[in-house]
């Protein structure tokens, strides 16, 4: 994909730039190297403010190569989270560059939560003086694709500020148009600045300090950074073994990577990105619906390899649903769609595939030509790291739950977890690739207590953090609520817990086994129970993490955590809302949620 013209659709990646494209770039850098022209003494006159909103780190890498990039070309830059800036800061910028990613379906980043209600509010100044332009990072299989960049875009515009020019929105495979609309810029922004071309190295290469955050190299300066989504590493599988017990009614597993030659380095928080490969079985069984034998081509390549290893076969695309209410109208599927609701087609689709759509469409079903075009690319799953680069500098472990549900007549499996599980053999290779994510990592401050909330394989990062602790010598305290169903089967890492509380490492270890017991429990419950103490933590400057799932689970821990703050307080809901505010501007209280 390239540069979003005017009119707001997308473009393939290798179509040249239309004369539209062309005007954007030039109203673009115009209003940024007008307002960056050298005063007589060759300091810039105004200052790029780059404000992002991040998840799992992409958006504030993109923000650190803008400012990497204004820097090398003599342009006054700064990244800040957007969190980060009070309404009365936003309109005392002059030119801002918003990046920010789209969280679940339409919501903010957990950075931009905060300045989202603020600049909502009636009292808001206004922004006449404010120049801006918005780049959305976002996933066209969610309906409210790149939404937080649209609220954006659209807030700022009833505020009176004025658009550079119109929002960039960027699909999962932003690469392609967000690196061609900066090297655009970049070298636009030289020729204005009467920079000679190639006297700015590339903007990577001059890394950024992030406003309000600490030091944050751009992820391209890394050692290992050459290993990417487009160039990932072939990593060894070195461990493969069961954590839960074999009666337990989930499958958790433990893997190790082996870093090798890579030069890789990570840190205790980041997330690894596993290139997966479809399972052969459940390509012969979607070549047989379509009436293929397998022998088939496309762009000389045989159709198995393409599906096994670059399309997506088991989640409908939206564009596949729409085909196959076109072509089957007296379908389950249409009757569905043809209500309207979301809720209803989601509920609909929940364990289905792509295999059940098609039978389900019957004779009307397409054929494989017809099929290709309308299944989204094979994505890397990306998984939060459970080891700490202290302890295993030349390994990357991972804890993950294979994803496997039906009957003995129709079996379901995640793509990547049954991967790893059934179809790497030992020592085989997996590509993988990092996926920094600066947000989320100990406290910089290693006295400072730690709060841990991961149920299930939530408890990923956390494994990792404590090892970082015990290995840097950390003297904060450090405290894990960990739960799942029952204990006997689903206590992962039991041994590992129980010897780092007896070498003084982990203080404290509250258990919530939700199942062993008539009325359930769980972490939150665990929280409500231990409210003063919890709430004594965090005066004394603690720092609460959350992983796991983001649809309840980091819902209700929330609610609980206000609900421990309102009781301990004893000043309302809203005093507790505020402090848990305060908490996320301080980066007390992060999330590593999916």
């Amino acid at each position: 994909m390239s540069l979003l013209p005017p009119t707001g659709s997308l473009i393939p990646v290798d179509a040249p730039f239309s004369q539209a494209q062309e005007s954007w770039l030039a109203g673009f850098i115009a209003g940024i190297a007008a307002a960056g022209k050298r005063a007589s003494g060759g300091t810039p006159t105004t200052t790029i403010d780059v404000l992002f909103g991040t998840q799992t780190g992409n958006a504030e890498f993109l923000a650190d190569e803008l400012v990497s990039g204004a820097k090398a070309r003599g342009l006054g830059g700064r990244a800040t989270a957007l969190d980060a800036v009070t309404p009365e800061q936003l309109a005392g910028m002059s030119h801002v560059l918003v990046v920010t990613s789209t969280y679940g379906e339409g919501e903010m980043p957990d950075n931009a939560g905060l300045f989202w209600d603020a600049i909502q509010a009636t009292t808001v100044p206004r922004l006449e003086g404010l120049q801006y332009a918005v780049l959305g990072l976002g996933d066209t299989s969610y309906d409210e694709f790149c939404q937080a960049g649209k609220l954006l875009d659209t807030r700022f515009e009833q505020l009176g500020a004025t658009r550079i020019h119109d929002r960039v929105d960027c699909d999962v495979d932003y690469e392609d148009p967000a690196a061609l609309w900066t090297a655009a810029v970049l070298d636009r922004l030289a020729a204005e600045a009467g920079v000679q071309p190639g006297a700015a190295t590339a903007v990577a290469a001059t890394g950024a300090t992030t406003a309000a955050g600490g030091a944050g190299a751009s992820r391209a300066s890394r050692p290992g950074a050459q290993w990417n989504k487009r160039n990932p590493y072939p990593s060894t599988l070195v461990e493969n073994r069961l954590l839960s017990s074999p009666r337990s009614a989930k499958e958790i597993r433990h893997y190790e990577f082996d870093l090798g030659d890579s030069g890789i380095e990570y840190s205790a928080g980041d997330a690894l990105a596993v290139v997966p490969v479809n399972d052969e079985v459940f390509v012969g069984e979607l070549l047989e619906q379509v009436g293929a034998n397998g022998s088939e081509t496309l762009d000389g390549r045989p159709v198995t390899e393409v599906l096994r290893t670059d399309r997506e076969i088991r989640t409908p695309s939206k564009d596949l649903i729409a085909d196959l209410v076109q072509r089957a109208p007296s379908s389950e599927l249409a009757a569905v769609v043809s209500h309207g609701d979301k809720h209803e087609l989601d509920r609909w689709l929940w364990g289905r595939d792509v295999l059940d759509l098609l039978r389900d469409a019957g004779p009307a079903a397409p054929g494989l030509d017809e099929l290709l075009p309308n299944l989204r690319p094979l994505q890397a799953r990306q998984y939060s790291i459970s080891s700490s680069p202290l302890a295993h500098p030349d390994r990357i472990h991972l804890t993950i739950a294979s994803v496997r549900y039906g009957d003995p007549h129709r079996m379901y499996a995640g793509v990547a977890s049954t991967f790893l599980a059934d179809r790497v053999a030992p020592d085989g290779t997996v590509d993988v690739y990092l996926q920094p994510n600066a947000s989320f990592g100990v406290p910089a401050d290693p006295s400072a207590p730690m709060i841990m909330v991961g149920p299930g394989t939530g408890i990923a990062p956390f494994r990792g953090f404590l090892h970082e602790r015990a290995v840097s010598g950390a003297t904060g305290r450090n405290w894990l609520f960990f739960g799942d169903q029952h204990r006997d089967t689903d206590f992962v890492y039991e041994d590992e817990l129980t010897e780092l509380q007896e070498q003084g490492v982990l203080d404290r270890l509250d258990l919530a086994f939700s199942r062993d017991q008539a009325e359930k429990v769980y972490v939150q419950t665990r929280m409500l129970e231990r409210a003063p103490e919890l709430y004594s933590w965090l005066e004394d400057g603690g720092h609460l993490y959350v992983c796991g799932d983001a649809s309840r689970m980091a819902k209700d821990v929330e609610q609980a955590l206000l609900a421990v703050i309102a009781s301990q307080r004893g000043k309302g809901e809203d005093d507790a809302q505020a402090y848990l505010a305060d908490m996320r501007r301080g980066k007390r209280y992060v999330r590593d949620v999916y």
